[in-house]
Parts: C-alpha cells; sequence; structure tokens
C-alpha cells in the first residue's frame, strides 16, 4: 500500500473516530506530498516521500524545541501529539548501536581519518540512513568515530 492510499485511509478513519488533531495532521502530510509532487512535476518516490516526510519530522522537532525554550506548554503538548502522528508514517528508526555500526562501516569505505572528512563520510553515509535515523544524531556520532 502506498503513502497516499495508507493516509487517505487513515482519514477515512479519523473522521469516522472524530479524531479533529489526527486529521489536521494528515491533511497536512498530504498537502506536503501533493506540493513536493507539484514541483517536481512528477509522481513522487518512495525516496521523494521519505523526503517530505523527514521534513516534516524535523519541522517538528524544531516547534518543540523553540516552544519549550519559550515555556510555551501548550505548543509542546499539541507539537509533540503532531510528531507523534508523522512518526507513525516513517520507516522504522534504527537504534543507536545499529546506527554505530554504519557509521563505522561507512568511515572505513571511504577511509577518513580526520574530522577534516567529515563531509566525505556525511555524503556516504546519509542515503544509507535517509529517514531511518535523525540527522543530528548521525553527525554526532560520525564526530565521535572520527576523532
Amino acid at each position: 500500500m502506498s503513502l497516499l492510499e495508507r493516509l487517505n485511509n487513515d482519514m477515512k478513519q479519523a473522521m469516522k473516530n472524530k479524531e479533529k488533531d489526527k486529521l489536521v495532521v494528515i491533511r497536512m502530510i498530504k498537502a506536503s506530498l501533493q506540493n513536493e509532487g507539484i514541483k517536481l512535476g512528477s509522481d513522487l518516490s518512495e525516496e521523494d516521500e521519505l523526503s517530505v516526510l523527514s521534513r516534516e519530522v524535523k519541522q517538528r522537532k524544531d516547534s518543540l524545541h523553540e516552544f519549550e525554550k519559550a515555556g510555551r506548554i501548550d505548543l509542546v503538548d499539541k507539537v509533540r501529539a503532531e510528531l507523534q502522528h508523522v512518526e507513525i508514517y516513517m520507516p522504522e528508526q534504527l537504534s543507536e548501536e545499529k546506527l554505530s555500526e554504519i557509521v563505522k562501516e561507512t568511515i572505513s569505505e571511504t577511509g577518513a581519518t580526520s574530522k577534516k572528512e567529515m563531509g566525505k563520510v556525511m555524503a556516504a553515509l546519509m542515503p544509507k540512513v535517509k529517514g531511518k535515523a535523525d540527522g543530528s544524531l548521525v553527525n554526532k556520532l560520525v564526530q565521535q568515530h572520527l576523532s
């Protein structure tokens, strides 16, 4: 089942169950996917869909961080709930241990030995873990293994 079909089914179910918060999030995701399709001028590939979902998750995590800093508990709860609804559509996230193994493999594949070569490692690594791991965690692990 494609992501769009899954979203449509979940949207219908949310309407039936009168889950307004979930419905709003599903509509936002669908709108983002449709906008990306229009921007690209073609149907979205699975990788494109994953990019859109990753962007949605990142936006909400950034908002969550800012609202927590500002002490806006009301908005923190709202964004946290939205984030949970979006993450349902993301692939299963890699554990830190598994991610660390992939980082080590990629470092040995690229032959990187210092932090100066971090860009080369990240360029090879990100396609492998796209949508399956948080970019900031990947960055932190690469820095740890290169130091």
